[in-house]
């Protein structure tokens, strides 16, 4: 392990992480705000941090290995996350470090849950703060931090791929370095939109900039402690439902799409295997709001047309308690917890081309029950999947699953009930942020013991790396050397 190249490019991020905290201290200044003791030490050690590591690492090399590239990944965002949370922990307006804990890794991973017991009494330069974590986490800390890398070479694709990680090989653009620059730019137009359309659907400027921020990057954060429904706006829940459709989308497409000056990106699989999972759960839920609940038509749409898209995102947002809903509505929300959105989006979950290639190789497998020797290939977007993807599908799914069984049976251990623990479990790990039960949308997560918030904290930054880069770190042929011949 290249230690002094690991430490010169956390030195880099220290700093930028450290000038970013500027925007909360900013915030506090202007509303006379006493968190200032929180952001401002905070800030001022991770610059003062980075310059030495800066200092006393080795300037960036043209290569570093995929095992090293794991290794600054992981690294970086349990950093980052331990220094918001000693920020948010200096304020005074959390009990607990692992409560300061929590809210951070749930800003920077997206998840969007909270602590908080009510935002209302909360000073703005903390909720501000916590959108900002989600914007930045959204896209990635990492390929943003590309961008202004020089000299990176074929590192770039290391960090690129381990943050922004994806079953099946997608190059639209030579240089990882073009591809993260305008992934970020396409980003921040759809948040610069979003906050305009928000301002003149009637939001208060500053709750507009946060939901904006919170909104595109797939987190859940609100200014409020009843969310979206405090704003009684028809309007405003509509915009909420096409920028967390339009966040959940593979960005690739977009940078076809504007390459060149085409639609036709679209007609993509993936993305039509995911517009038709809302779109049945949308028809399962409102007929069974109509049917079983006896709600009103219009009602239920907009009810059940909110919460699907909200929960098949991973945005977390909610309108009603659909803790009140009948089962089955429930179920489907909760399968929908499980899958997520695209590849190469700000969702989380499984990911539906994972969903898709699975379902084909399940079909392939029936077919050669039937004919043995018949030979079926495995097509995504007219390319071969060969049997190494294949494997890896397949051995994420199986992962995913065992992580979230043994987060379940932890919770347990505080004394959850069994459906609660497997909410909470799976809203963590898919970064949803809202489940069932104490983890509803009517409910926060400070009842659970500090025990079970580490579990969940865990499940957020496995779910938002993808499993690998933090399980990897419990083989003990990881921290072997390589050895050279």
């Amino acid at each position: 392990m290249n230690w002094k190249l690991l430490q010169g490019l956390l030195g880099r991020l220290f700093i930028a992480y450290g000038l970013v905290m500027i925007a909360p201290i900013m915030t506090a200044v202007y509303y006379r705000e006493y968190t200032v003791r929180g952001f401002a030490p905070t800030a001022a050690v991770l610059v003062l941090l980075g310059l030495t590591m800066l200092k006393k690492g080795s300037r960036i090399q043209e290569r570093f290995s995929p095992r090293e590239g794991l290794v600054i990944v992981a690294l970086i965002w349990l950093t980052t996350s331990l220094f918001g949370a000693c920020a948010f922990y200096l304020t005074g307006y959390f009990p607990s470090f692992i409560d300061a804990f929590f809210e951070s890794v749930s800003g920077l991973t997206t998840t969007g849950a909270s602590v908080l017991p009510d935002l209302e009494t909360m000073p703005r330069s903390i909720v501000f703060w916590r959108s900002i974590s989600h914007w930045l986490g959204g896209m990635g800390i990492i390929v943003l931090f590309i961008i202004f890398l020089p000299n990176i070479g074929m590192g770039a694709v290391h960090l690129f791929n381990t943050e922004v990680p994806g079953p099946l090989a997608e190059k639209v653009m030579p240089k990882i370095k073009d591809t993260a620059r305008t992934l970020w730019l396409i980003y921040s137009a759809m948040t610069v939109l979003c906050a305009l359309l928000l301002l003149l659907a009637g939001m208060p400027i500053f709750e507009a900039l946060n939901h904006a921020l919170a909104l595109v990057s797939g987190g859940g954060f609100s200014t409020r402690t009843a969310g979206v429904s405090s704003f009684h706006s028809l309007a405003v829940e509509l915009i909420f439902v096409i920028f967390m459709f339009l966040n959940a989308i593979n960005f690739n497409l977009y940078i076809h799409a504007w390459r060149h000056r085409s639609l036709l990106s679209f007609n993509d699989p993936e993305f039509k295997l995911y517009g038709a999972i809302i779109a049945f759960a949308f028809c399962f839920v409102t007929l069974s709001l109509v049917i079983q609940q006896q709600m009103e038509f219009f009602t239920a749409v907009r009810q059940s047309l909110f919460q699907v898209v909200a929960m098949s995102t991973t945005t977390g947002y909610a309108t009603v308690d659909y803790n009140q809903w009948p089962a089955f509505a429930q179920f489907v929300l909760f399968v929908l917890m499980f899958a997520g959105g695209c590849s190469r989006s700000t969702a989380g979950g499984i990911k539906i081309v994972r969903v898709l290639v699975l379902f084909k190789l399940a079909w392939t497998q029936m077919k050669q029950a039937i004919h043995p020797r018949l030979v079926v290939n495995i097509l995504i977007r007219d390319k071969v999947v060969d049997y190494n993807i294949l494997a890896k599908v397949g051995g994420f799914v199986f992962l995913y699953f065992i992580v979230f069984f043994v987060a379940s049976l932890l919770l347990t251990i505080t004394g959850l009930e069994i459906f609660d623990a497997m909410a909470a479990a799976i809203a963590s790990l898919s970064n949803v942020g809202i489940g069932f039960g104490l983890s509803g949308p009517m409910a926060n997560y400070a009842s659970i013991a500090p025990f079970g918030k580490l579990v969940l904290t865990i499940c957020m930054l496995i779910g938002r790396l993808e499993v690998l880069p933090f399980l990897v770190f419990l083989q003990p042929a990881f921290w072997k050397p390589i050895k050279k011949w």
